[in-house]
This record gives structure tokens, sequence and C-alpha cells, in this order.
């Protein structure tokens, strides 16, 4: 039997470029779309894996799309513009790539194409913290980034064979890494400047790895019968913790940074919330790695990172 061959769109991206290596490693055949927008080459270590096929292109170009999509047996849609920062600096384009091309996604696929869409926890904006948002908790995001998030979901899980994993905020080291997730930022202070400015320290969020959330798309592949059609939250149910927490644990590995909580300007990411993860908890999954593990990889992991250019030290 052909094993199946799942389409990862934005496959040399921050989590696909972990996703890709762990659906290969699982049997199944990948093809990975991405315009290497960043110039990365995070998908080179495995271009000597059979199953491997990697296309350079765009995921709102239909005649790009169409073709991979026949060869596909399930699509996982990462290409996104990520973060409200980077939403707000070009609306446009990430209401063309973030909704648009999954409205084309939507409109080529078949009704037998499973799709596993990753949307974002922040769509719940800012709840009071009397209680852990659920699945079925009203979505109220409060920024571009979300908005667009939120309709191509509800847009997906309209149709057939969908299945939407609401990430919390990823951690951990990538091929193609990110510092600017707030965990990987906080490190990448801690080791790099010795400090911290930490802005509205009681705001909470829910947190989870990288790994983790490669493992989860690969359940949901093999348990699509039992999780079809609904959202899911996925996140470590023991890290929903506001930003003092966070960078205090930070600290906690790298002794030598100065923490300093801000009382005076604000975050312009104002989200605020707890998480439950129990549906998909439920559904067989549970996300294992720790924050103090990821800390600890992200402590290592810079010390493989070139110097900057713009600065001596």
């Amino acid at each position: 039997m052909v094993p199946e061959r799942v389409l990862v769109g934005g496959g040399a991206g921050y989590l696909g470029s972990v996703l890709c290596e762990r659906l290969l490693d699982a049997g199944y055949r990948v093809t990975a779309l991405d315009s290497l927008l960043f110039g990365q080459t995070s998908l080179l270590h495995l271009c000597g894996r059979s199953g491997f096929e990697f296309v350079r292109g765009d995921v709102r170009d239909e005649r790009t799309l169409a073709p991979l999509l026949r060869e596909s047996d399930a699509v996982i849609p990462l290409a996104a513009v990520v973060g409200a920062p980077a939403c707000d600096a070009d609306p446009w384009l990430a209401e063309s790539v973030n909704l648009g091309a999954i409205r084309l996604l939507d409109r080529l696929r078949s009704k037998a194409q499973l799709v596993v869409f990753p949307t974002t926890n922040s769509g719940y904006g800012t709840k009071t913290l009397d209680r852990h948002c659920t699945e079925e908790t009203p979505l109220e995001p409060i920024s571009l980034y979300g908005r667009l998030k939120v309709q191509a979901e509800q847009e997906l899980l309209q149709r057939e064979n969908t299945i939407s994993l609401r990430l919390a905020t990823v951690f951990g080291i990538s091929p193609r890494m990110r510092i600017d997730l707030l965990v990987n930022h906080f490190v990448y202070a801690a080791v790099t400047d010795g400090y911290l400015v930490v802005f509205e320290k009681d705001f909470k969020r829910n947190f989870v790895h990288v790994r983790d959330v490669a493992d989860a798309f690969l359940h949901a592949l093999r348990r699509r019968g039992d999780m079809v059609g609904r959202a899911f939250n996925l996140g470590l149910d023991e890290a929903n913790l506001s930003k003092e927490e966070l960078a205090l644990k930070v600290q906690q590995h790298v002794p030598r940074c100065h923490v300093h909580f801000a009382a005076v300007g604000s975050d312009p990411d104002r989200r605020n919330y707890m998480v439950s993860n129990l549906r998909l908890r439920e559904a067989g999954f549970v996300a294992s790695r720790s924050l103090d593990q990821g800390i600890e990889e992200l402590i290592r992991g810079y010390q493989l990172l070139p110097r900057s250019p713009f600065r001596n030290a």
C-alpha cells in the first residue's frame, strides 16, 4: 500500500520544517510548498529522504496549488503572515495569505481531502480569568491576525473533512528559527542582553513546544475519524502563565539576567486568557514537553546562532 501524501503549505517555516521531518519519520510522503520569502534553507536536511518533494511557489497561485492538491491525500496549510505586528505591518498581504489562500484551497480541494488547519488561541482575545477558555468559549479576536485566523477556521469547519488546532504560543528550536515568539524572545534577551523589560506583567498566555505541535498534527492525521469537524485547543496544561511568571522562570535558568517589570508603557498585544486543553486530551493527545525543557533547549540553541552584523557583542 502506497503511503499517504501530505501537502504542507509553508513547509519551510518555523513549524513546517519540524513537521515535514516528523511526517517523513512516521512513514508519510510529504510535499512541501513554500515561497522561501526569508531565504531560509531549513529543509536541506530532508533532501536525501525518500518520499520528500519540495515545490517553490506561492500558496495563493492556483496554477501551482491545483496540481499539488490532485496528488495529495491531506493538506496542512501552515503558510501565513504570523502574529499581530506582522499582519498590522502589511494588512493586504496578511488577508491574501491568511484568508485568501485558505479560500482558494477550500475551493480546489475534494470532499475526500482532509485539512488540518492551524489557527490560534489568540482568538479568545481578552477574557476574564475566572475560568479557562474552552472550544465553546465565544471567539473575540482583538487583532487583524486573530480575526483572519478565526474567519478562516469558521469557513473551513463549514465544509467536510476539517480539523482545526488552536495553537497556544509556540516555543522551541526549529531549523527556521524565530525569536519574536514570547518564550523564544524572553530567553534570547536574557542570554544576549542580560536583561528583560516586561510590560503588563499580569497578562496570561498558554504555551506549547513546536515539536508537540508537530506531533499533534500527526495525531490528527491518524485519528481523523474521532476529530473531524471540530476545533481543539493545543497547549500545555501546566503552562497557563503570566508574563511575570514566564520571565521569572527564564531567570531561574539564566540567573545573571535582570528582570524589570515596567509600570509605565504597554504591550501592543493585549491578549489575556487561560486555556483548557481537555478536549484534545480526551481525543488522545497530550503535549508533554515542558517550558523548562524548552528554555534549556533554547539556551543551547542560541549558542549556535551567528553574531549579529550590527553589534560587536
